[in-house]
């Protein structure tokens, strides 16, 4: 099933056949602190949780690793696993830069009796959601305000400033996706935001 949006194209893919562990999805404008929380939620050996490694199709930046930071596909590699279904989800974000999650990658964190957790996007998050709603917590961590969004994406030092002002101006609309998942966190103070991620990914894992 296809669908169009200004922009972007993407796919929800088939169900993948195994159903074993949880899937835990956190997703938030750039700059709210998700992959902090995430990196942190790993540390944690009684949650028992493996980093789901996306795939793409761009080329590795800097010092990023393959199998490690990202999958690195050529675009042709990328289009044949699309026709060959191979992605739980995928999308193009910008023309011939695609990104997605490969069902192989879901299916090797089950296998070893760990639950995926995922530093996804909003829209790919809420397709992880509405593909597995009973085996998915989707997550949206939102700053106290945009002023504070602005003012972390400075601190990193990391970009330009062209590229802050493109995050910058498509938080409106990642944030207006909130209310479209099972819970917020407000990471207002990092202390707190940890313990509240940690409890709610705690519970739901407890649940049967």
């Amino acid at each position: 099933m296809f669908f169009k949006y200004p922009y972007k194209l993407f796919s929800v893919a088939k169900e993948t056949t195994k159903k074993q562990g949880k899937l835990i999805v956190f997703s938030a404008p750039s700059g709210s602190g998700k992959t902090t929380i995430v990196k942190h939620l790993l540390k944690q050996p009684e949650l028992n949780l493996e980093f789901s490694i996306s795939a793409t199709s761009r080329e590795a930046r800097g010092k990023e690793i393959d199998g490690k930071d990202y999958y690195f596909l050529s675009l042709k590699e990328f289009k044949n696993k699309i026709n060959n279904d191979e992605f739980l989800e995928w999308e193009e974000v910008y023309r011939d830069n695609f990104y997605g999650t490969l069902k192989s990658e879901v299916e090797r964190i089950w296998a070893q009796g760990k639950h995926v957790i995922f530093d996804i996007d909003v829209s790919g998050g809420l397709r992880i959601k509405r593909k597995f709603p009973e085996q998915t917590l989707a997550i949206f961590v939102k700053p106290p305000d945009l002023n504070e969004l602005v003012r972390r994406l400075k601190d990193r030092g990391e970009e330009s400033p062209e590229k802050i002002s493109m995050r910058v101006a498509k938080a409106p609309a990642e944030l207006a996706t909130a209310p479209l998942f099972d819970v917020i966190v407000v990471n207002a103070n990092l202390k707190d935001a940890l313990q509240n991620a940690h409890d709610l990914v705690a519970r739901f894992i407890a649940e049967k």
